[in-house]
């Protein structure tokens, strides 16, 4: 389950990757624009602002942020990037953060591209830190004797290098710009980092757990991950945060 209140705790700093993305996104008049994997909804409001003639439409595979979003004012329904087909007026698709969750994502993409007419645009951006310690420790505390049960954690390969997907978007057809940026996030406050992971990577297994387990689970982690991020003499964390992004435009 999505808790839309703790993945909006570090909402600017979540926000600069979808920015990024989507000023590398050249529509100037499309008629449907899609944002696939719409979270919350705190952020769909700015392709209505950039593309005010456009039909802007929302959807989510999580109740709880189709809920939110509603309650943000947005039109948004509840559906599974895997199982949705781009209507034929498709020019923009924007998934912000959604792919990672996807195993088959990369297939995904290609069965997008194929629906989406000519000269339309897909944007996508997706983490891309899971050999970060603050990944890597989740899978290490889970593999111990004490967890060792079925935890969904996403392994190493759960996204692609950027490399990868510009040479499958291109195989596409596709004219592609691919790149990648660390954000090297300055977090305040208790435990930051693992309250930063709480909002995403921990929540499949916070749903696994009862809550007792999920206090000793967070105690454990949470001594682990302040080693290796050791706060900074004024209290703040500096957290490295990779992000991979790729804009296609289908030709």
């Amino acid at each position: 389950m999505w808790d839309p209140a703790k993945y909006l705790d570090y909402q600017d700093e979540r926000a600069r990757p979808f920015y990024d993305l989507l000023a590398r996104v050249g529509a100037t008049s499309p008629r449907r624009v899609v944002d696939a994997g719409c979270g919350p909804g705190n952020l769909t409001a700015s392709l209505s602002s950039r593309w005010p003639d456009a039909v802007v439409e929302a959807f989510d595979s999580s109740p709880d942020m189709v809920e939110a979003a509603r309650a943000n004012g947005i039109a948004a329904s509840l559906r599974d990037v895997t199982s949705w087909v781009p209507p034929a007026d498709t020019d923009v698709i924007v998934t912000n953060a959604v792919l990672q969750w996807v195993p088959t994502h990369r297939e995904v993409l290609t069965r997008w591209v194929d629906a989406l007419p000519p000269g339309a645009w897909l944007a996508m951006q997706v983490p891309g830190n899971f050999r970060a310690p603050s990944h890597e420790l989740v899978r290490k505390l889970v593999a111990t004797s004490r967890w060792s049960r079925s935890l969904d954690v996403r392994d190493e390969d759960a996204v692609s290098e950027p490399q990868e997907y510009a040479a499958l978007l291109a195989a596409w057809g596709c004219s592609v710009d691919v790149w990648e940026t660390t954000y090297v996030q300055r977090l305040t406050g208790e435990d930051p980092v693992l309250e930063w992971i709480t909002g995403t990577v921990l929540r499949p297994i916070k749903a696994a757990l009862d809550a007792a387990e999920w206090e000793r689970f967070r105690y454990e982690l949470g001594s682990l991950l302040r080693d290796a991020y050791p706060p900074n003499a004024d209290g703040s964390t500096w957290f490295p945060f990779r992000r991979v992004f790729a804009v296609a435009h289908v030709n």
